[in-house]
């Protein structure tokens, strides 16, 4: 099986089983479907992450600090506090999510003002985490960034849009 973390069980083969806020009594579990990348994989598990379709889907892009392989931490704070309620809040969905984790490297590479996914004209990230809704085959305006991507309500608000 997985193991216990939070109120997730983590699976392998990169899903994750959400409970239900309404439906613990009956571990009736929706599926989040998480894909990691890195900046050297990132085109191909796009370009995967884009191709996947379903009638009930929903798609977002979470980029994320990379995690201390002796720590399992980020080295950014913001995105060590926000990712567990980010995957409470996809967890819940009534819908099915597919979550594209895109780890920016270390620090000394995220803070390089050339860094790639903060000069893309689609991306255009500023800080980490940032969350972003995909719909119809494109970033949706609105995105949550480093500053708020723990903020519950402010989750919920985009998986409504």
């Amino acid at each position: 099986m997985g193991k216990k973390v939070s109120s997730f069980i983590l699976e392998t083969e990169g899903r994750i089983w959400g409970e239900r806020e309404n439906d613990r009594e009956n571990d009736e579990r929706m599926p989040l479907k998480v894909e990691d990348a890195t900046l050297a994989d990132f085109g191909d598990a796009f370009e995967k992450f884009k191709a996947e379709n379903s009638g009930n889907l929903m798609k977002f892009l979470l980029f994320l600090a990379d995690k201390d392989p002796s720590t399992s931490l980020s080295w950014c704070p913001d995105c060590n506090v926000a990712e567990p309620v980010i995957y409470k809040m996809l967890g819940a969905s009534e819908k099915d999510v597919l979550l594209l984790r895109a780890y920016v490297g270390d620090r000394p590479t995220w803070r390089n003002p050339s860094h790639p996914w903060r000069i893309d004209n689609l991306f255009k990230l500023k800080g980490v985490p940032t969350l972003i809704r995909w719909e119809n085959e494109a970033v949706t305006a609105n995105r949550l960034e480093d500053h708020e991507a723990h903020i519950e309500s402010k989750i919920e608000a985009l998986m409504s849009i």
